[in-house]
């Protein structure tokens, strides 16, 4: 009966053009919150969030990634907890490569306050993400935790706070981005360098850097200045490391916000995880952790208000050199050729013991004391047992 009564009003409504009161029900109910989860941040701002899954007691690490398409396990992770994998004929694709991977099916996601039910972790190797960073890697959350949920990230807290679906009134002095979201989210925005230029990025805040390009879309759209100068760098992520150039670019536009001169990544996207020529690359969260955001996937909303990181100044340091936690070293990956870190000596595999005198074997401080342009940095390196003091100048990009 109650069908028939919709179709009546509805009906009605045309023949009439009257409002009735059928159509309340429609109204969506106004959103609440469901609980608040602190946050810490890795280099370039990726965003750490700690949960336990299923009934294991141990806290687990996770990044929290607008580009990624569901959510996910690290296979030791897997494997400690005691779970059962399940084989599919799924793939994924990373910057470094395409892989099929297996799930654990129907399980929960406990935070503070709040357990998220029937979820599918799908399995993969964070080996190289817990090397960048110098911290377990156990996992990525992605669309499939993001879609049923408005978030609001406040990185002057360092909370998010998770909110039901529902109506929700943004607050003043902010900016409403409309992107495209179809597990992914692709936003417009305008990249000017030699010229200017409209087109659609992916908007992740999974990567830990300001701006990435393929090379393809830099070579089709000729945007950039031929005198540019490009940096040689080593990148990571899914599938493991790959080579990359760094440059600095004008300008990036997205919404009304502009910034300028952008350290930008550009790399060969043989996978083409960009989706070339529907995007052109992706913007991260170097960028992205300069506002305060909601993000509501429902209504396709991303509300943007600039925090107090909005006018921080972007890292243009370049010493040729990354560097990596494994089994608990420290130790250099690839050496830029020309790099500073050449010119110094530093070789691949070398063990860092100490950055300007800092012996705690803190990852993330000696990134962070390695980003400073001009600057002269001391370290001292083992290599085949014995003990080196190397110094160098970090030059800078800009």
């Amino acid at each position: 009966m109650k069908k028939h009564l919709t179709c009546l009003a509805i009906i009605a409504g045309c023949l009439f053009s009257l409002t009735l009161p059928a159509q309340e029900e429609f109204i969506q109910p106004p959103s609440r919150k469901l609980t608040e989860v602190h946050f810490s941040q890795l280099t370039g701002g990726i965003v750490m969030l700690r949960a336990t899954v299923g009934t294991a007691p141990d806290t687990l690490n996770f990044i929290l990634d607008t580009g990624s398409s569901g959510i996910s396990l690290d296979s030791s992770t897997v494997e400690y907890l005691g779970l059962k994998p399940v084989p599919s004929d799924r793939t994924i694709k990373g910057i470094a490569g395409i892989r099929k991977v297996s799930f654990v099916y129907n399980q929960q996601l406990h935070f503070p306050g709040l357990t998220v039910d029937s979820l599918n972790f799908h399995i993969n190797d964070y080996s190289i993400l817990t090397a960048v960073y110098g911290e377990q890697v156990d996992g990525i959350i992605g669309y499939s935790f993001i879609s049923r949920y408005i978030l609001k990230m406040d990185y002057d807290s360092m909370k998010m706070g998770v909110w039901t679906r529902g109506s929700m009134r943004y607050p003043r002095g902010g900016y409403l981005l409309k992107p495209t979201i179809n597990m992914l989210v692709s936003q417009p925005m305008r990249v000017r360098d030699e010229r200017a230029i409209n087109s659609r990025f992916l908007y992740d805040m999974g990567a830990g850097l300001c701006m990435l390009f393929s090379r393809e879309f830099l070579d089709d759209s000729n945007f950039v200045s031929r005198k540019k100068k490009f940096w040689i760098k080593e990148g990571e992520g899914l599938g493991g490391k790959i080579d990359m150039e760094l440059m600095v670019l004008k300008e990036v536009k997205i919404g009304p916000y502009r910034f300028r001169n952008v350290p930008t990544y550009v790399f060969d996207d043989v996978n083409n995880i960009t989706s070339y020529p529907n995007m052109c690359g992706l913007i991260g969260n170097d960028i992205l952790r300069r506002f305060n955001s909601i993000i509501n996937y429902e209504k396709g909303d991303i509300y943007l208000v600039p925090n107090k990181h909005y006018a921080e100044q972007f890292d243009y340091s370049y010493t040729g050199i990354e560097l990596y936690m494994v089994g608990g070293v420290i130790v250099i990956g690839d050496v830029a050729k020309g790099s500073p870190a050449e010119a110094a000596g530093l070789k691949e595999g070398d063990e860092v013991v100490a950055v300007n005198k800092n012996f705690s074997q803190n990852l993330n401080q000696y990134k962070i004391a390695m980003q400073t342009p001009n600057e002269k940095i001391q370290l001292i390196i083992r290599r085949e047992g014995l003990l080196k003091d190397i110094d160098f100048k970090v030059k800078s990009i800009h």
